[in-house]
């Protein structure tokens, strides 16, 4: 069994569990869950913005501990101090570190576009990122199949919220494509070997149609890279683990925001 068959192994049965726990009344009592939706794709294409979805993430499968001690609403803050365009939250604890409470305290402290990332297989955990404050939910090609994944997308959007489609190649990304789904992000990590190369992305990119919002996710270290995807199709940039693994991660993303957009001036490139 790979890595992401024991995720999803593990999730489905975390879900239960949870909504045995946890009904959907009750998590449709949260004060979060009828919040207007900020828009990642707005906030995305805003010039003020960079593209960049910062993102919080304490541990990793194949790193394992990246940052065990950082504090959501400190690194939060930070990154949207920085110039990043949205936030990205870890809520798997198994795998990841994270958690749902990581994510309602960024939201308690900033107004920014939060995208829950998580493997999210049943309808209960969009329910459930309503509730914590997320305005964007991670649909993972390689975890559902395809008529799965769009009565997921479709479920989302009739709560308000917005699609990041996650795919790893060419036929994840034919056979999952829908209106549903708002921003399409190339993830250039193999969910199975965890090995990393841009190449996905800049194999996908054409492929990926104008109407979505295009995002390079993982293996993303330094603004060369970011200038390349910009140059190649990119207009968004998911980066958590070159941030996370600093002590001061919000600092991390400061510097690198400002190389970054030092370099697209000086090489004319629209942010």
């Amino acid at each position: 069994m790979d890595i992401l068959d024991k995720i999803l192994n593990h999730k489905s049965k975390e879900v239960a569990e949870r909504s045995s726990l946890v009904p959907v009344k009750m998590l449709e009592r949260s004060i979060f869950f009828d919040s207007q939706v900020v828009s990642m794709k707005k906030y995305i294409h805003d010039p003020e913005k960079t593209g960049i979805i910062a993102e919080f993430k304490r541990q990793s499968p194949s790193k394992g501990i990246i940052n065990g001690a950082a504090s959501p609403e400190k690194v939060s803050i930070g990154y949207m101090q920085a110039g990043a365009s949205a936030l990205s939250i870890l809520t798997d604890k198994e795998f990841f570190g994270g958690t749902n409470e990581d994510l309602k305290i960024a939201r308690k402290y900033n107004y920014c576009p939060i995208l829950r990332k998580d493997f999210i297989l049943e309808e209960y955990q969009i329910i459930e990122a309503k509730a914590i404050g997320a305005d964007t939910i991670l649909l993972i090609a390689a975890a559902l199949e395809p008529e799965k994944l769009k009565s997921l997308a479709y479920f989302a959007k009739s709560l308000g919220l917005e699609v990041l489609l996650e795919v790893h190649s060419e036929e994840e990304l034919t056979r999952s494509l829908c209106d549903g789904v708002d921003l399409v992000g190339v993830n250039n990590r193999n969910l199975k070997t965890f090995e990393v190369s841009l190449d996905t992305s800049l194999d996908l990119v054409e492929k990926i149609p104008a109407s979505f919002v295009k995002i390079s996710e993982s293996g993303l270290s330094t603004v060369d890279d970011l200038i390349l995807l910009k140059k190649a199709g990119f207009e968004g940039f998911l980066i958590g683990e070159n941030f996370m693994k600093t002590s001061r991660p919000e600092q991390a993303a400061f510097n690198f925001i400002k190389d970054f957009r030092a370099k697209l001036k000086a090489e004319k490139i629209e942010a």
